[in-house]
C-alpha cells in the first residue's frame, strides 16, 4: 500500500499566518505539521508517499522535507494541484500514476493523530475504510450515520450536515482500492452544493456498492485547520509523554 498526503488549499482560515507559508508546514508545537501525517503513514509502515500540494508556497515543501529520507520515508513524490479550490477528490486524483494500480491510503496534511491504523492497513483487501471519531462539531466535517443497532456499519454520509443527528466526523484518513480513481471520475461538483469534488462522496460510492467500512479512530485526533484546532493539536503534543 502506498501513501497520498493531501496538503494543498490556500489556508485562508488562517491568514495572516499562511501568508507566509503553506499551512501544512505551520508549526504544531515543535514539528511542521506536515510531520504528523507522514509519521501515520510511516508507523503503519507505509513508506512510499506521494503529497499533493497547492497555491504560492509549495517550493516551501522541498526545503523542510528535502527527500523523506530524516522522516523514514523511502521514497518521496510531489504532485501540483492546479486548482487549489478544487476539492478533496481532484486533489487525490492526481495520484493515479503514482498509486499504479496499488491501494492507497489518504490522510490530509492538516490532520494529526496518535492512531495506530497498522492493523487496518495490513488487513485491508478492497472497497474503503473510513476512520471515524466522535467530535462536538460534527457541523464542521463530513459524517457517518451509522446503523442503530451495528454501530459499524454506515448507512449514509452527508457533507457538513445541518441536522446534527450525528456527531461521527470522517476523519481526514482514508484507505482505498485501486478503483478509487474511477470513483472520482464520477464525483459531481454539486453533490454538496460547494462546486468541489468532495472525497465524501468518493466514499458515498462504495458505501452505495456495499464496499465501504468503517472503523474507529483510537486515541487523540484532530485537523489543523482553524486557529482553534491548530491550538487544540499544539497543545496535546506538547504534553503527549
Amino acid at each position: 500500500m502506498k501513501g497520498v498526503i493531501l496538503a494543498g488549499g490556500l489556508g485562508t482560515r488562517l491568514y495572516p499566518l499562511t501568508h507566509v507559508t503553506n499551512k501544512h508546514l505551520l508549526p504544531v508545537y515543535n514539528k511542521p505539521m506536515i510531520f504528523y501525517p507522514i509519521q501515520t503513514l510511516v508507523n503503519a509502515g507505509i513508506t512510499e508517499i506521494l503529497i499533493v500540494t497547492s497555491g504560492p508556497h509549495v517550493g516551501d515543501f522541498l526545503g523542510v522535507l528535502k527527500n523523506g529520507k530524516e522522516l523514514g520515508v523511502s521514497h518521496l513524490e510531489y504532485a501540483y494541484q492546479e486548482k487549489p479550490d478544487g476539492g478533496i477528490a481532484d486533489a487525490l486524483a492526481l495520484a493515479e500514476d503514482f498509486a499504479d494500480n496499488d491501494a492507497i491510503a489518504v490522510i490530509l496534511g492538516d490532520n494529526t493523530t496518535d492512531a495506530d491504523i497498522s492493523s487496518a492497513v495490513s488487513s485491508f483487501i478492497e472497497g474503503s475504510v473510513i476512520f471515524l471519531k466522535e467530535v462536538d462539531d460534527p457541523k464542521r466535517f463530513g459524517v457517518a450515520y451509522l446503523d442503530p443497532v451495528d454501530k459499524k456499519t454506515v448507512v449514509k454520509i452527508i457533507e457538513k450536515p445541518k441536522d446534527g443527528l450525528s456527531n461521527q466526523a470522517i476523519t481526514g484518513l482514508y484507505l482505498f482500492d485501486r478503483n478509487v480513481f474511477n470513483q472520482i471520475r464520477k464525483c459531481d461538483p454539486d453533490w454538496a452544493g460547494r462546486g468541489e469534488l468532495e472525497i465524501t462522496q468518493v466514499a458515498d460510492f462504495y458505501l452505495q456498492e456495499g464496499k465501504l467500512k468503517s472503523e474507529e479512530l483510537k486515541g487523540f485526533w484532530s485537523d489543523a485547520g482553524t486557529f482553534d484546532s491548530l491550538f487544540q493539536a499544539s497543545s496535546f503534543w506538547a504534553t503527549k509523554k
